[in-house]
């Protein structure tokens, strides 16, 4: 009978330095894993498995929801709608390439870099897609029309493009045995996060008691505080940094923040659903609906300068020797 063979684990003393994660000592992967290999390891549990599935599952929620959300809509015809189903969209890619970035990031350390580089430029356009959506429906009348108003997407795009180059360029810090490399990376995305959700904020601290937008800002609520818990998680190791071991395949805090993100991911998207439909009356009087021009215009220049920051630092790894000292023989 055919039988499959699943990869062998490795512990942490075994993998080279790139690979190392705080507090995670069992169940590493081979660093030179086939394609193949990485696949089957879906199936295996690994220090890596949970944090696969925590965003390919949820890829295929916020893809039935898309569909769903729509199904019946003249989107040719609706520009009302068009923002929400950009937003929409980037919210099925960002945790597919980050699935994808988890599942194939063993096949070698040039190959690791990469697929995270990838998964940067992912979450980025994510932002862009929260950036679109928010300018559409969530904006606060107080805000309308404003100079903040009209430099709002174009501030969201350039922080996309630096933000990505940036958590690209920590990599290599991080490779160098930098202590900087989290700190500029947890700023990469901490800073365009914050411009993206000033209207959210807004809302949330200057207009509290407004009645007509209470049922959204309920969800604006929940979707800060579960992003604030993702964030705590993202940059503070717990708990395997306090039980080293303990956690490798199972609540390491990789996994808590693919959660909470997911989690913030849904919340977000009620909260803007509300107010699109909500708020549908007023928002066309008081400003026209984002063209298609505008939309493709602000995504293609995310896509272009996000990967064109991911082929530079990529053909930046194979200029730069790998550090000495670090392989283990296997």
């Amino acid at each position: 009978m055919l039988s499959l063979r699943l990869p062998r684990l490795l512990r942490v003393d075994q993998m080279p330095q790139v690979f190392h994660e705080q507090g995670i000592l069992f169940g590493y992967r081979h660093p030179q894993s086939s394609a193949i290999a990485c696949v089957l390891s879906l199936f295996q549990m690994t220090n890596e498995t949970l944090n696969i599935w925590t965003h390919l599952l949820p890829f295929w929620f916020f893809l039935w929801k898309s569909v769903t959300r729509f199904y019946g809509t003249d989107i040719q015809h609706d520009s009302y709608s068009w923002p929400l189903l950009v937003y929409m969209g980037t919210s099925c890619v960002y945790p597919l390439v980050s699935s994808c970035a988890h599942t194939f990031s063993s096949m070698s350390q040039k190959a690791r870099h990469i697929c995270y580089f990838l998964d940067y430029g992912a979450v980025n356009l994510f932002s862009l897609g929260s950036a679109i959506a928010y300018f559409a429906y969530v904006f606060p009348d107080a805000l309308m029309h404003t100079r903040f108003h009209d430099c709002y997407l174009s501030v969201a795009v350039l922080n996309t493009i630096f933000s990505t180059g940036l958590a690209c360029y920590s990599r290599f810090l991080e490779t160098q045995g930098s202590r900087l490399y989290k700190l500029l990376r947890v700023l990469a995305f901490a800073y365009p996060y914050i411009w993206v959700s000033l209207p959210v904020l807004y809302r949330l601290f200057l207009l509290p008691g407004d009645s007509a937008l209470s049922e959204a800002t309920l969800y604006h609520q929940k979707h800060t505080a579960m992003t604030l818990l993702a964030s705590f998680f993202y940059s503070a190791h717990l708990p395997e940094r306090l039980a080293p071991g303990r956690f490798d395949y199972i609540g390491h805090s990789h996994q808590l923040f693919h959660v909470c993100v997911v989690m913030a991911t849904h919340l977000q998207m009620e909260a803007i659903t509300l107010d699109k439909n909500v708020r549908k009356e007023s928002l066309l009087i008081a400003s026209k609906p984002l063209s298609l021009a505008q939309l493709v215009g602000a995504i293609l220049l995310n896509l272009l300068f996000s990967l064109s920051n991911v082929i530079c630092f990529s053909a930046a790894l194979y200029r730069v020797p790998e550090p000495k000292g670090h392989q283990k023989e296997l």
